[in-house]
């Protein structure tokens, strides 16, 4: 789209937001600031890098009745609340900064791997984006995973790049029609954000848009709601841990398999937990379609460390380990962390709860869980969920008093595991605050 003299309100004045005014700007778009919450310190830093930039606050309604002709929002802004709507149907266009990129690279032809999912996308999109560079390619890593995609142009320069490996969130997704992927996967979908969307099939179509144009589409054969997103005439790559399909785990052998051709032992993956072999069968596939080559793919494959606070071993006492997954912020990514361990479990669990159902964490513990220390702002929803499953719940009023609970009831061999399936802002800056306090709890054990 060509951007110059447009009218553009950009919404949310975080990381995103930012990154869409300077990209604008530099378009030749008129750019106006908005934040339903905009504090002084916030106007002050921001208009230090933008000379003349207007900024409103308060109702977006109001602001939007300046006239603009596009409304760029931040991912954390649904465009379906009402003033947006209104908006829409009044002939206005809405865009994310995904959108925007779309358009550049469209244009200029650079390759995209879009990854997308409830759990492991972050873990999928750092190693494709590591086994790319490995493999020699200039590959831009960006997206939900850290660096904003419009900050990440700017800081090229408009220079092309061989590929561009984007983690999308569904919130990025919902106003995104014009990427076509080269390669993309949806790795697997539960139960997330369902304070956003109506319900679960609401929350998987729009994690469905990554499949937009031509490229090949990288499923999970044992997800249902994955399996029903495969398009006709497309080529199609699937990804199993429960079956012999395009790239699967043997548990007879312990090896990751291509149709027949073994790959590599799942002892030779740095990565913990089962999980992450499914990981790394959809990372091998995205990359393989694109044309890198698999010998040194597997060989890379193996030089992978993983991703801080995702299932990481941080250390071990008296015998006892302890692994912190604080990023294992939804049920099924705590699931998939229970069930990638082998050990009798002290589970962590409880936080903000965005609205899930707990219950399906009850097959999950089962046989693999000694007890359940509950924190946090909905351990009591947690707690009616699991009631009657068999293992032991014992609420803490902190996180470290979870950790000392669990470590004083655990014996050699286990492990004591914070995988919470919840947002941590009740009690944390964040997941990663939370991990650093559960690592101080098991330092001063």
């Amino acid at each position: 789209m060509n951007w110059q003299n447009k009218k553009i309100l950009v919404a949310g004045l975080g990381g995103t937001g930012v990154s869409m005014i300077a990209f604008l700007r530099k378009a030749g778009a008129e750019v106006v600031a908005y934040d339903a919450e905009l504090k002084s310190e916030r106007v002050s830093q921001i208009g230090r890098l933008f000379d003349g930039l207007v900024f409103y606050t308060g109702r977006l309604k109001d602001a939007l009745d300046s006239g603009f002709d596009v409304l760029a929002i931040s991912p954390g802004i649904s465009e379906r609340q009402p003033d947006i709507a209104e908006f829409k149907a009044n002939g206005g266009k809405v865009v994310g900064d995904i959108e925007i990129l779309a358009g550049v690279l469209n244009e200029r032809g650079d390759k995209v791997i879009a990854i997308t999912g409830s759990n492991g996308k972050t873990t999928v999109t750092s190693l494709v984006g590591y086994l790319c560079i490995k493999c020699g390619l200039d590959a831009v890593i960006a997206g939900n995973i850290g660096t904003p995609v419009l900050e990440a142009e700017l800081q090229r320069g408009g220079k092309p790049a061989d590929v561009w490996v984007l983690e999308l969130s569904s919130f990025q997704l919902e106003n995104t029609e014009s990427l076509h992927p080269d390669a993309a996967t949806v790795l697997n979908i539960s139960e997330d954000h369902l304070d956003r969307y109506d319900d679960l099939l609401d929350y998987a179509r729009v994690k469905d848009k990554i499949f937009r144009g031509s490229g090949v589409q990288v499923l999970n054969a044992d997800d249902v709601l994955c399996r029903a997103m495969r398009r006709a005439g497309r080529d199609v790559k699937w990804f199993s841990l429960e079956c012999e399909t395009d790239y699967w785990f043997d548990r007879a052998t312990g090896r990751l398999k291509n149709g027949g051709t073994g790959l590599l032992g799942v002892d030779e993956i740095p990565l913990q937990g089962l999980h992450n072999a499914a990981n790394v069968l959809a990372a091998l596939a995205l990359c393989e379609a694109v044309g890198l080559p698999r010998q040194a793919l597997l060989e890379h494959v193996k030089t992978f460390q993983g991703l801080p606070h995702r299932v990481e071993k941080i250390g071990e006492k008296n015998g006892v380990v302890f692994i912190d997954d604080s990023k294992g912020t939804n049920v099924g990514a705590t699931a998939a962390a229970i069930a990638g361990l082998q050990s009798p479990l002290f589970v962590i669990l409880g936080g903000q709860g965005k609205g899930q159902d707990f219950t399906p964490l009850r097959a999950a513990l089962a046989g693999k869980a000694k007890a359940v220390m509950l924190i946090g702002v909905d351990a009591p929803q947690i707690r009616r969920d699991l009631d009657g499953c068999g293992v032991e719940m014992t609420d803490c009023a902190t996180l470290e008093e979870a950790v000392q609970k669990s470590f004083a009831q655990a014996q050699s061999g286990d492990i004591v595991l914070l995988s919470p399936a919840c947002a941590s802002f009740d009690m944390f800056k964040g997941y990663a605050h939370r991990s650093e306090v559960f690592v101080e709890a098991f330092e001063g054990l």
